[in-house]
C-alpha cells in the first residue's frame, strides 16, 4: 500500500483514533523522511481531537523497508526497546502507539513524537549552526549512553533479546564468520580482521543493554543540543565497551577525524560524561578492541546493504554506495590490526 495514497491515509487516520485514544484524527501531511537505510520513516502532521494527545501533533511513523538486514529487530521489538529506554531516563522520542496489524498500511509500524533538529552526520560534524557546545554535547552523549547501560538482564519486557551463549565479542565474531561462509565472494581482509579479533577477544560477564548503533547519524541535535537518541533496531545484551568503541570508531566521524568522538567532540569529553554518570572506569584498550570490531561489523553490514541493491530486492543508490564502502572499511581494519 502506498503510504501517501488516499486509502492508506484513511486507514491510518482510523487506526490512530484508537492508538492515540482520540475522538478524531485528521492527517494533514505525510512525507517520507531521509535516512533510515534499514527501515522507513515518515513525518506525520495530524490534528487530534480528544484524549491526552489533543491538538496539532508532529509525529513520526516508523515501518519496515521492502528489504532489510537479518539481525534487525521487528517494529514491535524496537518499540519495546524505546519504551525501556524512556523508562530509564534516556532522551528518546516519546513512543505513542504500536500497530502489528498489516491490514492497516500493509506493514507493521509504530508512531512516536517527532523531535526537533537534524541527525545528518555530514551536517553535524561540519555546520556550526547545529553543533551548539561541542564539549557539552560530547559529555551529554556519554551520559546518555551510561543511562542506556543501566538496563540489564533479566528483563521480562525485553525477553526477545537472547542472552549470549559465549562472551559477547566471540559471539559477534561467530555470527559474522557464519554469514561470510555463505557469501559468494571471498573477503580475505575481513577474514583476517575476524581472526585478529578472535585472538584478542576479551572475556566479560558484565552484560548491559548495548544500543549497537550509538553513533553520529542516529541522534537528533538542534541549535541547543541533543533532542533524541534514535534507531534501536540492533540493540542487545553485550559488553558495555562495545557502544563506546562504535561511537569513537573512525568510520562514524564523517571525515572529521580529529574529533574522535563521533566527529563532534573529543574522546576524553565523551568518556568523561560516561564515567561520571555510570561510575565505571573505561578501559582504553578494550575501547580500541571494540573500535576494531566496529570496522569488521560495519563492513559486514555494508556488504549486506549492497546486496539489497544488487539483488534487485530494493534498487537504491544509497544502498549501492554503502556497498562500495567495504574496501575502505577493510583497509582501515588492516591498519588497525597491524597489517
Amino acid at each position: 500500500m502506498e503510504l501517501s495514497g488516499p486509502a492508506a491515509v484513511a486507514s491510518l487516520s482510523r487506526w490512530l483514533i484508537g492508538g492515540l485514544g482520540a475522538r478524531s484524527v485528521s492527517i494533514r501531511r505525510i512525507d517520507r523522511l531521509g535516512g533510515g537505510a534499514i527501515q522507513e520513516n515518515y513525518a506525520l502532521d495530524a490534528d487530534v481531537s480528544g484524549g491526552t494527545h489533543a491538538g496539532a501533533q508532529k509525529l513520526v511513523l516508523r515501518t519496515d523497508a521492502p528489504s532489510g538486514v537479518a539481525v534487525s529487530h521487528s517494529r514491535a521489538q524496537e518499540y519495546a526497546l524505546l519504551q525501556a529506554a524512556q523508562a530509564a531516563g534516556v532522551t528518546v522520542p516519546q513512543p505513542l502507539a504500536l500497530c502489528s496489524d498489516k491490514a492497516i498500511i500493509g506493514r507493521p509500524f509504530y508512531v512516536m513524537k517527532r523531535v526537533a533538529g537534524t541527525a545528518a552526520g555530514h551536517i553535524l560534524v561540519r555546520d556550526d549552526r547545529w553543533k551548539g557546545d561541542r564539549v557539552a554535547l560530547a559529555d551529554q552523549l556519554g551520559r546518555e549512553l551510561a543511562k542506556i547501560h543501566t538496563i540489564r538482564p533479566p528483563r521480562g519486557d525485553l525477553d526477545f533479546l537472547p542472552l549470549p551463549k559465549q562472551p559477547p565479542a566471540r559471539e559477534a565474531i561467530s555470527g559474522y564468520r557464519a554469514w561470510l561462509d555463505t557469501y559468494r565472494t571471498p573477503r580475505p581482509a575481513l577474514e583476517w580482521g575476524l581472526r585478529w579479533l578472535e585472538r584478542h577477544a576479551p572475556a566479560t560477564a558484565d552484560l548491559v543493554l548495548s544500543h549497537r548503533d550509538f553513533r553520529t547519524g542516529n541522534y537528533m541535535v538542534d541549535a541547543q543540543g541533543l533532542t533524541g537518541i534514535l534507531d534501536w533496531e540492533f540493540a542487545g545484551w553485550g559488553d558495555w565497551h562495545e557502544d563506546i568503541g562504535w561511537f569513537c570508531s573512525r568510520c562514524w566521524r564523517f571525515g572529521a577525524n580529529t574529533r574522535e568522538a563521533g566527529g563532534i567532540g573529543s574522546r576524553s569529553d565523551f568518556i568523561a560524561g560516561y564515567e561520571k554518570r555510570s561510575g565505571r572506569r573505561v578501559d582504553a584498550e578494550q575501547v580500541r578492541y571494540w573500535e576494531t570490531m566496529a570496522h569488521a561489523r560495519w563492513a559486514t553490514i555494508a556488504i549486506q546493504q549492497g546486496e539489497r541493491h544488487v539483488s534487485g530486492s530494493e534498487p537504491s543508490l544509497d544502498l549501492a554506495l554503502t556497498g562500495r564502502r567495504v574496501a575502505e572499511l577493510e583497509y582501515q581494519l588492516l591498519r588497525m590490526t597491524g597489517s
